[in-house]
């Protein structure tokens, strides 16, 4: 055979290879929708990223589907939400601060940025959300046809304000059996359990917004007591035992663990919660031994406040995969799962108060994580939500679509974005239609199938973050992040140094300002955007 049919025949055979990896994905119908959204959980905190927290559920669909080790979200709760739902950058549809331009945490997203159950109709699909909210309007004015919505964060027991399709709802009295994450699972089921009695011949799009674990620390007595003492051995016993199941799943890269910063610690100070939580609360992860046996204690019932918050989350997801094994529904369903940012370290009381003689993680009790469990639930990254270090904005992705993904386990280390969702969903669910009507107002984001027959690049030039004076910006490799308006641009190599360890702004400086001037560029045409129209 020459050499010139020889390079046909192998270009033939990679092509047909491909076809047949992407055949399942062509052939199945317009899949359901499942998406998944955890509150404050971070980027180790299931056990299929080296967690001992008990995940079995969302474990196997990492073992069955797919895990992504470098997906991105913005820091923050409501930016995240903007553009997992939206598909553009929060700062470009007014979800979080322009200077000069009306925006932020109560900014109205112009309407050229509708949420993507609206996109979604066009396709006929149903669409639903049970859980948190935290933007603009309210479902059922933007998309979605049944809501649960439980804006009171701050009372897991007993909320004052909830909705259901956009009414609100007595406030629930203490004392009752409710539970927010069992109460934002149960709506998920019954309105799965009434799609399938009512609209079998449709598909659907299910946003599940658990608020879980998101402080206060609020857990049911069955949970808490799984990890009763499994965490009196001290934070970082427990980072360090993350770091080694991470790199034996692969995770990530056998690279020595770096030391927690212990300068760092909450991104807001309110001095009032020192005063009521007392001498046992410490602001700073310092070393272990260093604490008071009183301090120990303290720190190590919160980290499993937390745990028994995760568990309880993979309890409620696992009755709803049950139901759509038994509906016959699991197979062809995409389920995407992720995080809003990274772990909180803020320390604060709020709500109903915080009553230190009252069990902790009752309705009676107000706690936060806090930066000594942080670093451990970002591990092994630096910092934590609202900064846009590694540890802030990094989130495990669980991908399962078992009619159209054919891999079980494995890895995907190439870099997304909460952008890349909504082109993503319209791919997958046949809304081209909507992929190419975005002339003047391109989507930045890219769509992830391709991801889900093979580990290949997708076409992200750049990926992009402001929040709160943190900036970052990421192209290929290389990434600069500053921790505030006024600090100098750090430069790591992430590919070589994800942990952010080697600040190599000095050695490259010629780079950093290229990417600062672009990271700029971006900024500025944010800006431009809503100020010409």
């Amino acid at each position: 055979m020459s050499a010139v049919n020889t390079r046909h025949f192998l270009l033939l055979t990679a092509f047909l290879a491909i076809a047949l990896q992407l055949k399942p994905l062509a052939a199945a119908e317009r899949p359901n929708v499942l998406l998944i959204l955890c509150d404050d959980m971070g980027y180790s905190d299931l056990g299929c990223y080296g967690s001992e927290i008990q995940t079995p559920h969302l474990d196997s669909l990492a073992h069955q589907g797919l895990r992504f080790t470098q997906t991105y979200n913005t820091a923050r709760c409501w930016p995240t939400r903007a553009a997992l739902l939206t598909g553009y950058y929060a700062q470009q549809v007014r979800r979080d601060v322009l200077e000069d331009i009306p925006s932020g945490n109560r900014g109205t997203r112009p309407d050229w940025a509708p949420l993507v159950p609206e996109l979604l109709h066009s396709a006929g699909y149903r669409c639903y959300h049970s859980g948190k909210w935290h933007l603009d309007g309210m479902p059922l004015n933007t998309g979605f046809h049944r809501s649960y919505y439980l804006q009171d964060q701050g009372r897991f027991f007993n909320p004052l304000t909830h909705y259901q399709d956009d009414v609100k709802l007595p406030a629930v009295l203490k004392g009752t059996p409710y539970y927010g994450t069992t109460a934002i699972a149960e709506h998920c089921l019954t309105t799965l359990q009434q799609h399938v009695k009512e609209h079998p011949d449709k598909p659907f799009f299910h946003y599940l917004a658990f608020t879980a674990p998101h402080f206060p620390l609020h857990a049911l007595p069955e949970d808490i007591a799984k990890y009763k003492g499994r965490y009196d051995v001290g934070w970082e016993v427990v980072r360090q035992q993350r770091r080694d199941k991470q790199i034996e799943f692969g995770i990530l890269p056998d690279t020595e663990l770096s030391a927690p910063e212990e300068n760092v610690g909450p991104p807001y100070h309110f001095a009032d919660a020192y005063e009521i939580l007392g001498s046992d609360e410490v602001n700073r992860p310092l070393p272990w031994n260093t604490l008071t046996d009183e301090q120990k204690a303290f720190q190590s019932t919160k980290m499993s406040l937390h745990a028994a918050m995760i568990d309880r989350v993979d309890q409620e997801i696992g009755r709803v995969l049950d139901f759509l094994k038994a509906s016959d529904q699991f197979d062809n369903t995409l389920i995407l799962f992720l995080s809003d940012n990274g772990a909180s370290a803020e320390i604060m009381v709020r709500a109903d108060g915080h009553n230190p003689e009252a069990p902790p993680g009752s309705a009676e009790s107000y706690l936060c994580l806090g930066p000594g469990w942080s670093t451990v639930c970002n591990t092994p990254f630096r910092r934590h939500k609202t900064w846009v270090h590694e540890g802030g904005i990094s989130t495990p992705l669980v991908v399962s679509w078992p009619a159209a993904i054919a891999a079980h386990g494995e890895l995907r280390s190439t870099a997304a974005h909460v952008i890349d969702i909504v082109p993503t969903l319209l791919e997958v669910c046949g809304a081209e239609q909507e992929q190419t009507r975005e002339s003047e107002h391109p989507r930045p984001g890219h769509s992830l199938v391709p991801l889900f027959s093979r580990d290949a690049a997708i076409e992200h030039k750049d990926i992009w973050w402001q929040h709160e004076g943190n900036r970052a910006f990421r192209r290929g490799d290389w990434k600069i992040v500053a921790a505030g308006d006024d600090a100098p641009w750090e430069l790591y190599n992430i590919t070589k140094d994800r942990d952010e360890s080697e600040n190599l702004a000095d050695a490259h400086p010629e780079l950093v300002l290229e990417l600062s001037q672009q990271w700029q560029n971006r900024l500025d045409s944010f800006r431009a955007q809503f100020l010409t129209e």
